[in-house]
């Protein structure tokens, strides 16, 4: 007998906002908020979530969605969902959750998404210091490719994924979170040297009630107050494994995640139907609703037998993932090199991130050239299936970073040619990226030899 189709545990109206779901859903971690749904160990189930935004970002020609984001509200998940053995025992913390994702992708009747970098002084980016003000591209999906009227001569398959996905921490968990994050935000940006190279703000997303969705629990409560005052944000990836943004985690992958708490509460969200690795304007995947299609089983005792406590407690432990066999083909790659020397011409010391920032920066003055604005390639190389590197770690005193980028996903041969190039007027890609304006007074930073 063929197989049952998945069982929709969690469903979502994309007419609804997210707090009006019929399933409630939540944006922040917390072992007390309650599980949805429930699925035994070996159920083929399905998993529908809306967009990170929860449709606050729409299919139209402006940034202002963009610029002017609730970032408070960010991410909309969709779970709890508890997690039992074919005996009906929930998963115990020590345990691992294996969690297998079988099949995923749009929502039907929604097949689009966003790219977008945000405001400097409204979550910015990892270049938002280049690029301080919010930018915008549409995405629309062909089967498994996609392309943007604001990226012309552009078209690629995108490896959709889910961006967040991961179990509840324990309250000992979120108080190391929460005792860590602060005590890096009250250090000051004075006791940090990558932050005056790297300006995204703030430090750490700290508890916030404000913008706080908590499942089922009544806003505005002395238990909703209490908890959302505690209730961790989904911005950074952590030790349950949340926002770990890896690009390839698609059909066929493997997570195995810890499990701090009964039942493990399986959260997930942010959909991707493509980025380029280290999502690096921050809004910088393809971003979508979508459907998971999963089955979950449990490894009792897995995290003792598996994973190596890295900290002082035996919590500080890491997910482990296993790669699908399905990702599209390239054989054709141009390769751009960062060393960790900043805009400034100044040194530092294996820095691995300000060698991939040169290696990001060196990419786009590339591809600019090619009459694509600045702007536009930003985008591209945050949503696009580029695969970053960290190719050098031990030869003081540089890191070396590279990005690789796949020449097929072009209408055009990019390459450097050895014939001379006819001089004229640089031939411009339009239409642009939908751009907002800065209004803020920080100043940009700009590479002294560039030519625009």
């Amino acid at each position: 007998m063929a197989p049952a189709t998945p069982r929709v545990v969690v469903k979502v109206d994309l007419k609804k906002r997210p707090w009006e779901q019929e399933q409630p859903l939540h944006n922040r971690w917390h072992p007390e908020i309650q599980p949805v749904g429930e699925v035994k160990a070996g159920e083929f189930f399905r998993v529908e979530m809306v967009d990170w935004t929860g449709g606050a970002v729409k299919d139209d020609d402006s940034a202002e969605d963009i610029k002017s984001l609730d970032l408070s509200t960010v991410h909309y998940l969709s779970g709890p969902i508890k997690v039992v053995d074919e005996d009906g025992v929930a998963a115990k913390p020590g345990d691992l959750l294996a969690v297998e994702i079988c099949n995923l992708g749009p929502l039907p009747g929604d097949e689009w998404g966003f790219t977008a970098s945000f405001d400097r002084e409204n979550g910015g980016g990892f270049l938002t210091d280049h690029f301080p003000c919010a930018t915008k591209a549409i995405w629309y999906f062909e089967g498994i490719y996609a392309y943007s009227p604001q990226i012309p001569g552009v078209r690629f398959p995108g490896l959709t994924h889910p961006g967040i996905i991961g179990t509840a921490p324990s309250k000992e968990l979120l108080r190391i979170w929460n005792e860590r994050e602060r005590q890096l935000e009250e250090s000051g940006l004075s006791s940090l040297t990558l932050c005056e190279v790297v300006h995204q703000r703030p430090l750490a997303n700290l508890p916030i009630a404000k913008g706080c969705l908590l499942g089922n629990m009544e806003e505005g409560t002395p238990e909703w107050e209490r908890i959302a005052k505690e209730a961790a944000r989904t911005i950074p990836g952590r030790e349950n494994g949340g926002n770990c943004d890896i690009k390839n985690l698609s059909r066929g992958s493997k997570i195995y995640l810890p499990v701090f708490v009964e039942g493990a509460n399986l959260s997930t969200g942010d959909m991707h139907f493509s980025q380029g690795d280290g999502e690096i304007s921050f809004c910088g995947a393809i971003e979508m609703s979508g459907f998971l299609e999963l089955k979950c089983e449990i490894i009792r005792n897995g995290m003792k037998e598996y994973l190596t406590p890295m900290g002082p407690t035996p919590l500080h432990v890491n997910p482990i993932f296993e790669i699908g066999p399905v990702e599209p083909r390239f054989s054709e790659w141009l390769v751009f090199e960062g060393i960790s020397v900043d805009e400034t011409g100044r040194q530092h010391y294996l820095d691995a991130t300000v060698a991939y920032k040169r290696a990001v920066l060196n990419a786009i003055d590339y591809l600019f050239k090619f009459g694509y604005s600045k702007e536009q390639v930003y985008l591209l190389l945050s949503c696009c299936p580029c695969e970053g590197r960290i190719s050098g770690i031990v030869d003081s005193p540089n890191a070396l970073a590279t990005l690789a980028i796949p020449t097929s996903i072009f209408d055009q041969d990019i390459r450097p040619k050895t014939q001379k190039v006819p001089a004229g007027p640089r031939i411009v890609r339009k239409p642009d990226v939908m751009k907002s304006t800065y209004d803020g007074k920080l100043e940009t930073t700009s590479n002294p030899s560039s030519s625009s």
